[in-house]
C-alpha cells in the first residue's frame, strides 16, 4: 500500500547489516500502543539470529492490560524478552542492562555487552538513549527520522550501545498497520490522506474504547457502519471502507460529529472534517483520550501461504 525508501534509510540498512556480526543483543524499540505495526519486518529478517529485547515504549500512553498481553506474547518467543517502559522514567530504564546481560549469555569479562538499538522513526529511540546515558547523546524530536547516522555510547552496567537511524521498510503490505502507524504519528501525515486516517481511527476507537471516545467528545451515540454510507467517504482505494465494516462503526459519521463539536462547523452548516481529524489525531497522540492500545496479539495476521504454495508447485513440477 505504502512505498518509500529514502537514501539515508537504505544506507542505514547496510550499516546495520555490516555491524550486526559484532553485536550480542538487539533492542527493538516499539510503540506500546501498536507493538505489531511498529515492528519493522525488515529488521526482524536482519536480526533473526540474535537475541532480542522488545522494548515497549510510551507504556504510559498504552492500555496496561493490553501491554501485559504483549509482554507475555513476546516473552513466550525463543531468545526474546519484553519490557514496557516510559523512556523518560529512569527507574524503569535501569532494568535494561541486566536484561541485556541475561539475553547475551556468556560474554568475556574484559568487554561490554554490545547492544544495537533499532526501531522505526518516532518510537522514542533517542529519548531512550539519552535516558540510559544520563546525558543528551541523541537528538530527539516529534518528527520521524530525526536520527540520521549510527551513534555509539557506553552506559552503566557494562553495556555498549549502538544507536541506529529509524528505518522504515520499503513497503507496508498490511493496510491496517499503515493506518495505525499514521494514527500514531510514526509516519508523516502526508503518507496517507489525513482525513481517511481519522475516519478509520474513529471506527477503531469506537470498537475498542467506546467509553473513552464518547466521554472525550460528549457523543450521544456511536453509529453502526452501514454499506450505504460508503459514497460519503473519500476512500484511499477500494479497500478502505472494509476497515469500517470490520470495526462495525461509521467512522465518517463519528468524525463529522467530533468536528462539529470542536470548531469544525462552518457557515451554512458545513462540517470541516479536516478540523475533526486534527482534533482526534492530535489528542490521541497526546494521550488525552486515556491509555489506549490500537492492537492486540490476536490482530496479528496469519503468515502468507504463498511460500508453501510456491514450494508445493515446484515439487509438483
Amino acid at each position: 500500500m505504502l512505498g518509500w525508501f529514502p537514501g539515508h534509510m537504505n544506507k542505514a540498512r547496510r550499516q546495520i547489516k555490516e555491524a550486526l556480526p559484532e553485536i550480542d543483543v538487539v533492542i527493538e524499540v516499539l510503540d506500546a500502543r501498536l507493538p505489531y505495526s511498529s515492528a519493522n519486518p525488515m529488521l526482524a529478517e536482519l536480526t533473526r539470529h540474535k537475541p532480542v529485547l522488545k522494548l515497549l515504549s510510551r507504556a504510559d500512553l498504552a492500555d496496561p492490560d493490553r501491554t501485559a498481553e504483549w509482554v507475555a506474547f513476546f516473552d513466550a518467543q525463543d531468545d526474546m524478552r519484553a519490557l514496557a517502559v516510559t523512556t523518560t522514567n529512569l527507574r524503569e530504564l535501569k532494568k535494561i542492562p541486566k536484561l541485556c546481560h541475561e539475553l547475551a549469555g556468556s560474554v568475556r569479562a574484559d568487554r561490554d555487552v554490545r547492544v544495537m538499538v533499532m526501531g522505526i522513526p518516532n518510537v522514542g529511540k533517542s529519548t531512550l538513549i539519552n535516558g540510559l546515558a544520563g546525558r543528551k547523546i541523541a537528538k530527539t524530536g516529534n518528527e520521524p527520522a530525526v536520527t540520521k547516522r549510527q551513534q555509539k555510547v557506553r552506559i552503566d552496567g557494562r553495556v555498549a550501545l549502538v544507536d541506529t537511524p529509524g528505518v522504515l521498510w520499503p513497503k507496508i503490505e498490511d493496510q491496517a498497520s499503515a493506518y495505525r502507524l499514521a494514527a500514531s504519528g510514526a509516519i508523516r501525515d502526508t503518507a496517507i490522506e489525513y482525513t481517511d486516517v481519522a475516519i478509520v481511527t474513529s471506527a477503531e476507537l469506537a470498537k475498542r474504547y467506546p467509553d473513552a471516545l464518547t466521554a472525550r467528545y460528549r457523543l450521544k451515540a456511536l453509529p453502526a457502519y452501514a454499506p450505504a454510507s460508503t459514497d460519503e467517504i473519500d476512500a484511499d482505494g477500494p479497500q478502505k471502507p472494509d476497515f469500517l465494516a470490520i470495526a462495525g462503526f461509521d467512522g465518517h459519521a463519528i468524525l463529522k460529529e467530533i468536528a462539529g463539536k470542536r470548531g469544525g462547523l462552518r457557515p451554512g452548516g458545513e462540517v470541516d472534517l479536516h478540523r475533526g481529524a486534527e482534533v482526534l489525531l492530535h489528542e490521541l497522540r497526546d494521550g488525552k483520550l486515556g491509555r489506549l492500545t490500537l492492537e492486540t496479539p490476536e490482530d496479528i495476521p496469519p503468515p502468507p501461504l504463498h511460500d508453501e504454495q510456491d514450494s508445493a508447485s515446484h515439487s509438483d513440477a
